[in-house]
């Protein structure tokens, strides 16, 4: 995939996008996986570092929008036990054969977070890097109110976004401090949201948010 070609796959993510599960799942069926703009190889180090401040020792994880499925891996190589979802089953398929490889056991399901089937209280704690930042201003209190009840009391959100400091508008959304405030002011607490940048094969890496957030 060429730097143009990443640039339009980042742009689609925003705009005009077709129903999701039908464009995401064209994307993972027909690219190279590790080509796409947000493929990492290893944990990312700010959900690394979200983990070694606040994280469980134990307990059970969701890795949401896994995609390749490269984050679960990790997570599951710690000895966490992980539940990974994503919209497309391709995406799904890939990342199984790629937990296969490195022979950990992870609990993979076909989900949308904006309709999800998860149950209440399900797990200790989210990763979302990628997924709030893709979805228009008028799904993310959905996503809001699903997280929050996915989430057990006390549970955490490591949740990684495009920034407002990324110049340009291609791509997903840019979020402020202030709006990710906003939009989880009400159930959740606010541990940290640091400046950082998204990790991929886009060169210079995009300007990032991570937040952290506890749910009450």
């Amino acid at each position: 995939m060429t730097h143009r070609e990443k640039q339009i796959a980042l742009r689609r993510v925003r705009d005009r996008v077709p129903p999701p599960t039908d464009w995401w799942e064209r994307l993972y069926r027909s690219s190279n996986i590790e080509q796409l703009p947000w493929y990492t190889t290893t944990l990312d180090p700010d959900i690394e570092a979200g983990f070694e401040a606040h994280g469980p020792v134990a307990g059970k994880v969701l890795d949401l929008g896994t995609g390749p499925g490269t984050h679960a891996v990790a997570l599951a190589g710690r000895g966490l036990t992980v539940v990974a979802t994503d919209i497309s089953p391709t995406a799904i398929a890939k990342a199984k054969a790629l937990a296969r490889k490195h022979r950990v056991t992870i609990d993979f399901r076909v989900d949308n977070v904006l309709n999800s089937e998860l149950g209440g209280g399900f797990v200790d704690a989210i990763v979302d890097r990628g997924t709030f930042h893709v979805l228009p201003p008028e799904a993310r209190p959905v996503y809001v109110l699903a997280v929050r009840r996915i989430l057990r009391p006390g549970g955490l959100l490591f949740l990684k976004t495009f920034s407002d400091k990324e110049p340009g508008d291609e791509g997903p959304y840019r979020l402020s401090p202030g709006e990710l405030r906003g939009y989880f002011r009400e159930g959740f607490d606010v541990l940290s949201i640091e400046d950082t940048t998204f990790q991929g094969t886009i060169e210079p890496a995009p300007r990032a948010l991570f937040a952290t957030f506890r749910r009450r």
